[in-house]
């Protein structure tokens, strides 16, 4: 980032110390500066009796620009949605989906659909991880809304986050929209269907979406 201020050099007046040490610094620094580049201009300095010192570049018409930055240090910390329970599965595509529905058998499946950029969804990530955290039976699956808008889209998602319930032969239990502060639906919802059941036939199909055999 830099912070850029632009003054009109007839407004800058300094003391002649001050300009003094100002312009012994810039001039020790100037041999590790490019010779050839064009951008860089003679600095001088004139006194007068009133001990004013005034500025004087060799293109008085342009602007005085003084800038700051700063380098920030790039991290590999993993952005917010990438920081997942053991038991949580980034989905990316529809194959990937049917195919974990398929492999969670009789265990509850509880499908989170997301966007990157949707405040609610990040707002209530952290409490979603804790939850799955505590519940290591559900097997939570996350789908990121923009890679798969069409399958998002067949099964009718329409606002963010929005949450389906899966349990082997019962297929689609329940599904609704959430937000941190509707949290105490979705742990309604899990203690509802995460009873004690045994499995009396396979997997369903999700809607247009049916499971291969």
């Amino acid at each position: 980032m830099a912070d850029v201020f632009r003054l009109p050099l007839h407004s800058l007046r300094f003391s002649s110390s001050v300009l003094t040490s100002f312009a012994s610094s810039f001039n020790s620094l100037q041999p590790a500066l490019p010779l050839n580049d064009k951008r860089l201009h003679p600095l001088s300095y004139s006194s007068s009796s009133s001990s004013v010192a005034r500025l004087a570049f060799r293109r008085r018409d342009h602007l005085l620009s003084f800038k700051v930055q700063a380098t920030i240090a790039e991290t590999d910390q993993p952005k917010w949605w990438e920081k997942n329970a053991p038991n949580m599965i980034d989905i990316h595509s529809t194959q990937e989906f049917l195919s974990a529905l398929k492999e969670a058998g009789d265990r509850l499946v509880i499908v989170e659909f997301y966007g990157t950029w949707c405040a609610s969804c990040r707002a209530l990530f952290p409490k979603l991880c804790r939850t799955a955290e505590d519940r290591p039976e559900i097997v939570f699956l996350k789908v990121n809304f923009d890679e798969n808008k069409p399958m998002c889209k067949s099964l009718n998602v329409k606002v963010l986050p929005y949450f389906h319930f899966y349990r082997g032969a019962d297929g689609q239990l329940e599904s609704f929209s959430c937000s941190l502060a509707k949290f105490q639906k979705l742990k309604d919802a899990i203690e509802t269907h995460n009873t004690a059941r045994c499995s009396i036939g396979p997997p369903k199909g999700v809607g247009d979406l049916p499971l291969e055999p």
